[in-house]
């Protein structure tokens, strides 16, 4: 059975680099890739924060998402993109339920910013871009600065990593996850 892995953002501020390339890169290795957003638009992703890029269609929203169908959750970075999230109901029930399912969520850069306002960071060991270290840590995460992280903290994996130049370990991590 094919593995399937559920990618979501927002429609603005979304690092290219850590939607595409994890994307392509699962997808060469077999597993079926789906990419929801707030709304059915194109999203727009930028290079290092600050430099327009290229725009992506996603296959579906956010509240459309029916998470039991899908074996992890990838939650790309961006600034804007991971702020926007935070404040997203529907991201939060999606990030609770593979959480409450022990289902494995991947998180760079500033993903893991959306996890504390869906309340699932609390004593999860985890990395990040180092700008949001702080916030982590007031929310009762433990950072670490790592190229990639793997904690099983409260019964569920959360693989993460610090920026795109960790790309590369961040997608060997989740398909080593997929593959246990």
């Amino acid at each position: 059975m094919t593995k399937k892995a559920l990618f979501i953002t927002s429609n603005v501020g979304v690092e290219q680099d850590e939607l595409i390339k994890p994307s392509e890169y699962l997808q060469s290795k077999g597993i079926e890739v789906i990419h929801a957003a707030e709304e059915q638009k194109d999203v727009q992703t930028v290079k290092s924060d600050k430099e327009p890029a290229t725009a992506y269609t996603p296959q579906t929203t956010l509240s459309k998402v029916s998470p039991e169908d899908y074996d992890i959750l990838v939650i790309p970075g961006g600034t804007v993109n991971a702020d926007t999230l935070r404040l997203n109901e529907d991201a939060h029930k999606i990030i609770q339920h593979f959480t409450d399912n022990a289902k494995p969520i991947a998180a760079i850069c500033h993903g893991p910013w959306v996890l504390i306002n869906a309340e699932r960071i609390k004593d999860k060991n985890l990395t990040s871009y180092k700008s949001i270290k702080l916030d982590l840590e007031n929310a009762g995460a433990n950072w670490v600065d790592e190229e990639v992280h793997r904690c099983n903290t409260n019964n569920w994996p959360l693989i993460t990593s610090r920026s795109p130049d960790d790309i590369s370990a961040f997608n060997q991590a989740i398909v080593q996850e997929l593959s246990n």
